[in-house]
């Protein structure tokens, strides 16, 4: 009975060094890779032809507002007046008639005076993964920019790249420690599991026939 609980206990320890590691590694290689590839300022950030509007609830389960997702707004608003990019792709969880992350997004750009036949939207970007694979096989881009919070624009810019996508992230605003402290440690996560996607060639839940953004 005691060696068997010793083999418990050893194997216990190391699944927790393994996953330890595993969290470790995944965050120090998408963060490495991103070096140089994101950017805060619309003047220095190069030019693309579509910018990726990685999608975000509006409101909080609280029913406060998202300042996730606020601040990409803004930071979409932004760039696109700066002349960086000249549509925007909105890629973002449509999964029931009462949450439809790019139809709120595209209302509120449009309310920010960006001109509605400049936005495109991709209703099964349910994941990060398929927000990017789909915008190079359904929409046909080859390089374009994220735009997110700089934790998720590190995660893209490697999904990208693994899928030959000249890939490089405009950050929006951050949020405070406190507020973005649950967000934080689920990316945490969310890279290791992104490792193991692309490891074993996960693809998007859907693909479909091609919408060109000329």
């Amino acid at each position: 009975m005691k060696k068997i609980v010793l083999i418990v206990t050893k194997l216990g320890v190391i699944s927790l060094f393994l996953s330890v590691l595993a969290i470790f590694l995944s965050n120090w290689m998408v963060k490495s890779n991103a070096e140089g590839k994101l950017y805060n300022s619309t003047q220095e950030i190069p030019f693309n032809q579509v910018g990726l509007l990685l999608g975000t609830g509006k409101t909080l389960q609280n029913g406060y507002p998202n300042l996730y997702y606020k601040y990409r707004i803004d930071a979409a608003v932004a760039l696109y007046k700066a002349g960086k990019i000249k549509r925007i792709l909105i890629s973002g969880d449509n999964g029931n008639k009462d949450y439809d992350e790019p139809t709120d997004m595209k209302n509120d750009l449009i309310a920010r005076g960006i001109p509605e036949a400049h936005i495109k939207l991709d209703f099964a970007g349910f994941r990060t993964l398929d927000s990017m694979v789909r915008s190079k096989e359904i929409f046909g881009q080859q390089s374009i920019t994220v735009i997110s919070q700089a934790f998720h624009n590190e995660r893209a810019v490697y999904i990208g790249e693994r899928n030959d996508i000249n890939t490089i992230g405009f950050n929006a605003k951050s949020v405070t420690a406190n507020y973005g402290f649950k967000t934080k440690i689920r990316e945490r996560f969310a890279r290791v599991k992104m490792m193991l996607d692309l490891t074993f060639g996960k693809q998007p839940k859907f693909l479909g026939e091609k919408i060109i953004i000329k």
